[in-house]
């Protein structure tokens, strides 16, 4: 009969002390972000190219008219040396008149069916890691390459030691992107409004 009383005591004195046994205990967490190493693209003033107002009556009215060339300086940055090519994308390729071959310029806000004109993007004296390199391009997603400095949209532009003819690794590039503006026919354009341009181009460096 002595025994009793204490079973109940024995189990209470379990249950008032397991929160001790469990603040005994603390977690742990590890975290972090595993990163490809990556390149940054740069462009000079901002990647923009502005014209100006161009009067309307000296446009040619049966040829393009041809705007003064413009040199931006391209600068790719990379945390180590990477093999990698730029692709032209085309945000105005509706109003491209050659899609191959130039990018569009935009259309003509008071009348949406003219488009304005056309831009050419080219490669000039690229630097690789203090090494004078020649630009390549290819039109098969980098399968075969030859050696060309103008950047066709949708096209693969490349970086190689001279005599080359695959691209090489890089770890900082530099080089002058030209590009040349050229206004349609001034017969096939409504031009009694102003009538702003609007080329934009996307420069996608992909890792190869």
């Amino acid at each position: 009969m002595n025994t009793l009383p204490r079973l109940p005591a024995v189990l209470l004195l379990l249950t008032t002390t397991h929160p001790v046994f469990a603040a005994s205990a603390v977690d742990l967490t590890v975290t972090g972000r595993l990163t490809p190493d990556a390149c940054h693209v740069t462009l000079s003033d901002e990647g923009t190219v502005d014209h100006g107002k161009i009067p309307s009556h000296t446009l040619n009215a049966s040829e393009f008219t041809a705007l003064p060339s413009r040199v931006l300086e391209l600068n790719v940055q990379c945390s180590r040396p990477m093999l990698f090519t730029l692709v032209g994308l085309d945000n105005r390729v509706e109003s491209s008149l050659a899609p191959g071959s130039f990018y569009g310029l935009g259309k003509n806000p008071h009348a949406p069916q003219e488009r304005l004109g056309s831009v050419a993007v080219s490669y000039q004296n690229p630097v690789g890691d203090a090494q004078s390199l020649q630009v390549l391009a290819s039109n098969d997603n980098g399968e075969t390459w030859a050696p060309e400095p103008n950047a066709y949209p949708k096209a693969y532009m490349g970086f190689a030691p001279l005599g080359d003819r695959q691209p090489d690794f890089i770890g900082q590039l530099r080089a002058q992107l030209r590009i040349d503006t050229a206004i349609n026919f001034a017969q096939y354009l409504t031009l009694n409004q102003e009538v702003p341009l609007d080329g934009s181009i996307v420069l996608d460096l992909r890792y190869l």
